[in-house]
């Protein structure tokens, strides 16, 4: 049972009834990809006010084929040499401030582009960023969109501000800046020419992801994916992108369900569910429970409520937070949390209310 979250290894989220009834259906047919995938786009399109979009085979295939597409620009032949970026801009920019932080930078590399740090270790002045942009060897501004606020860093809005100057586009990471709902539409309105999302953070299938953006580049892209591999006349580099017709289906049906969800019903359900975890282990000596906001960047906030945090003292309670994570990883079915130290942190977002009886049983044998 998944208590840690929406994680790729344990399959992302639990894809919603109506979103896996719609795979189902999918799956008994047969469609053209490419005709799917031009409609498909035009739906998200529609839904997040952006120019074009397209399904991809998750948000890190979308970076690597918008990544690509921006060298390309729709030109087959280009596509088909990747990753020889010969005659090509092959460079890629991202804040070196923000390099630390952000482990992604491979996709871009696979493609045979180059990363380029700008600016220092301290920040990037609009100086810094304006300088490296020269047209014929920049592909594009590279923007991991939750370290806008990384201290130091120029946001989207500036950095995009400064590229357009200079006619290059901004291929940016919002792969779980899902909510609110409504704010999925603003890295288009800030100057993102390609914005990258994933589906398994609103209930999509694990290997479901999109992009919105720019009609251009969306088309460039659509180029290089991989339903002309077989049909067209090159050897494209997104063939190992592969998508399946219920996972296309599925991934738009569950961002439709995402901004017509009652999110604060969804938060409620999260704080009852705290709530039953922590009458639990109420009464255990050695052990604190506090119920906590666990963000996508794995730090804890007040609120809103979606884990339960256990901070165990070792010598009071009789075991380790590390003896407890054990002994929840190897009962049957498993239970997976985080384990931080001296403290676990019991994820509910991931977790179906009907499990919730059966970890809080186990929670409390293996702190007693």
């Amino acid at each position: 049972m998944n208590c840690r979250g929406v994680y790729s290894e344990l399959g992302g989220a639990i894809i919603g009834p109506t979103v896996w009834a719609a795979m189902t259906e999918a799956n008994s047919t047969a469609a053209s990809m490419s005709e799917l995938l031009d409609v498909t786009g035009r739906r998200l399109a529609e839904l997040l006010g952006a120019e074009a979009g397209r399904v991809t085979s998750g948000a890190a295939a979308a970076i690597a084929l918008g990544t690509a597409a921006c060298m390309t620009r729709g030109d087959g032949a280009a596509t088909e040499r990747l990753p020889d970026t010969t005659g090509l801009p092959g460079e890629v920019i991202l804040q070196r401030v923000q390099r630390p932080h952000y482990k992604y930078a491979r996709l871009i590399w696979m493609t045979g582009a180059r990363l380029r740090l700008v600016g220092s270790d301290d920040g990037t002045s609009p100086d810094d960023l304006e300088q490296a942009l020269d047209p014929e060897r920049v592909a594009a501004v590279f923007v991991p969109a939750h370290l806008d606020e990384q201290p130091g860093a120029l946001p989207l809005r500036e950095v995009a501000a400064v590229a357009h100057e200079h006619g290059i586009p901004t291929l940016v990471d919002a792969a779980f800046l899902n909510y609110p709902p409504g704010s999925m539409s603003r890295f288009t309105r800030e100057g993102g020419d390609l914005v990258c999302f994933s589906a398994k953070y609103f209930y999509g299938p694990n290997t479901g992801g999109f992009v919105v953006g720019r009609s251009d580049l969306v088309e460039a892209l659509a180029v290089l994916d991989f339903t002309g591999f077989e049909s067209g006349p090159w050897a494209i580099f997104g063939r190992p992108f592969k998508l399946d017709l219920p996972t296309v289906v599925g991934t738009v049906l569950a961002v439709e369900e995402w901004l017509e969800l009652d999110h604060e019903a969804r938060w409620r359900s999260y704080a009852e569910l705290v709530e039953e975890l922590a009458a639990a282990v109420d009464g255990i000596a050695g052990v604190r429970a506090e119920p906590s906001f666990l963000t996508m960047v794995e730090t804890l906030e007040p609120e809103p409520v979606n884990c339960l945090v256990l901070r165990i003292d070792p010598e009071e309670a009789g075991v380790s937070a590390a003896e407890v994570e054990r002994t929840l990883d190897e009962s049957n079915p498993r239970v997976a949390v985080h384990l931080h130290d001296d403290t676990l942190i019991v994820a509910v977002d991931t977790m179906l209310p009907g499990q919730c009886p059966h970890v809080c049983a186990r929670l409390r044998a293996a702190l007693t």
